[in-house]
């Protein structure tokens, strides 16, 4: 069984895409690793890069080409200073030359260097290989492969010994849902208390608090940042951000200095029922700006969807429980890991592999579930949630006009996050011996369904809204 860490789930990183940036980004950094553990680092002169299928449809309006090179650079996404980034990008394209690994300087193009293949590898949709000169007749070639939410594979390697012994050592093994509520009524314990019995086996205590208030400590962030930036988003769709209007009507004159404050003063804050919608909505349009902004932002379970969790965690937190502490935070974050690496195992979270539902979907059903646990859901109740949530994003098409992580994307965000309160509310008046359809059904659904799409609707704007739009007129 295959067991994932709510860590890999919720990875902290740069927008605008989990797949198409942050994959990219992580695959150009393991290559480095490769030539340094075959000793030919200090031999390549040069390095070419071949983005395929997905990756090179959209790879421009995603950042894809930019990924790569700030990979090789030896930037990190969890800690480089966003600010440092256009300049390292600069440079590059400046004095056609790359930093390699911060250590090595070679000759690079991006114009020549970094190649857009259309054709798809049959391996998966979003395929990529780095081919380094060493010496005048020796090359150095490596395929990876970025399957969603930030994981990168090659295709001969899926499961490396490494990792293979830590998923063995996990108590609660899981792959599907049913084996996640035998585990909840076999211990007499919640979801989250399961999942944080598998984060012992790889974390101490401490640190699995401080990781999960890292990643929330992000996402707080990553909102404040989106309520409080105002302008149009780069990219040529001319879109205007809408976080910064919709924040400063809700929010009056309340004073506050910091991300915390902020929190803290809302909380404080009367709120009637036609502005919870446009909280709600605010915090998801905030977070998802930044991402496209190439800002910082938790995949959860991807970059394209990272707007969900947060905004819903922040309507726990400012609506419906003004005393939620720590401890509800990472119980929340800890059932949406859960719940996410359920769909990953079991389908994909993957947009090139399964169009929007893999990912708007996916993280709606994780916030269901998160949230149907915290508002006093039974295990059973918080997997109805989860299917619920999905039930409602079936079909739901990746068409992202000019590539670029906006439109539609954006304002998904905000319908997954007002469906997962509804799913979590429903599931709450749910007896579970009446539900119908589990969760793990519909997670095979959603595969089947994303076997059956037409790749026109899997993240290569080839088709939807992609094609519908004229771009003359934006």
């Amino acid at each position: 069984m295959e067991c994932i860490s709510v860590f890999d789930m919720l990875k902290i990183g740069v927008g605008p895409s989990s797949s198409h940036t942050l994959g990219p980004w992580r695959a150009a950094e393991l290559f480095l690793k490769e030539l340094k553990d075959r000793e030919l680092f200090n031999k390549v002169s040069h390095i070419k890069i071949d983005l395929y299928g997905s990756l090179s449809l959209t790879g421009i309006g995603h950042a894809t080409d930019l990924a790569v090179m700030l990979g090789l650079s030896g930037a990190d996404p969890e800690y480089v200073p966003i600010e440092d980034i256009s300049g390292i990008i600069e440079k590059i394209n400046q004095t056609k030359q790359l930093f390699l690994g911060n250590e090595l300087t070679i000759e690079f193009d991006p114009k020549t260097d970094i190649i857009f293949n259309k054709d798809f590898l049959a391996f998966h949709a979003n395929g990529m290989t780095f081919t380094a000169k060493c010496d005048e007749h020796d090359y150095y070639t490596s395929t990876f492969y970025s399957i969603g939410g930030g994981f990168v594979v090659k295709e001969d390697t899926v499961d490396n010994v490494e990792k293979q012994e830590i998923k063995n050592s996990f108590p609660f093994p899981i792959d599907k849902a049913t084996e996640l509520l035998a585990y909840c009524a076999q211990e007499n314990k919640k979801v989250s208390e399961i999942v944080y019995q598998n984060e012992l086996s790889l974390r101490t205590p401490e640190e699995i608090d401080t990781e999960l208030m890292r990643v929330w400590n992000t996402m707080l962030e990553c909102m404040y940042i989106g309520c409080h930036t105002e302008g149009v988003l780069p990219g040529g769709l001319n879109v205007r951000r809408r976080a910064f209007d919709t924040h400063s009507k809700l929010k009056g004159d309340l004073p506050y200095n910091n991300p915390q404050q902020w929190l803290e003063t809302i909380r404080k804050t009367k709120v009637y029922f036609r502005q919870i919608l446009k909280w709600v909505s605010c915090f998801a349009l905030a977070v998802n700006e930044v991402n496209a902004a190439l800002g910082r932002v938790v995949t959860a379970p991807t970059n394209g969807s990272a707007g969900v969790i947060p905004a819903v965690l922040m309507y726990y937190l400012v609506i419906e429980n003004h005393k939620a502490s720590e401890k509800e935070i990472k119980q929340f974050l800890m059932v949406a890991g859960e719940i996410g690496s359920i769909f990953k195992k079991g389908a994909t979270i993957s947009a090139a592999m399964g169009g929007c539902q893999a990912e708007i979907g996916v993280s709606s059903a994780m916030a269901a579930g998160a949230l149907c646990e915290l508002m006093g859901g039974s295990p059973e109740q918080v997997t109805i949630a989860a299917e619920i949530a999905m039930e409602h994003h079936l079909g739901l098409t990746c068409d992202p006009i000019a590539g670029l992580v906006q439109i539609p994307c954006i304002e998904r965000n905000t319908m997954g996050a007002l469906k997962a309160i509804n799913a979590a509310e429903l599931a709450l008046d749910t007896d579970p011996k009446n539900a119908k359809v589990p969760l793990d059904k519909v997670v095979n659904t959603m595969w089947e369904t994303a076997k059956d799409m037409n790749n026109k609707y899997k993240e290569t704007s080839e088709g939807g809204l992609a094609v519908a739009v004229n771009l003359a007129d934006c």
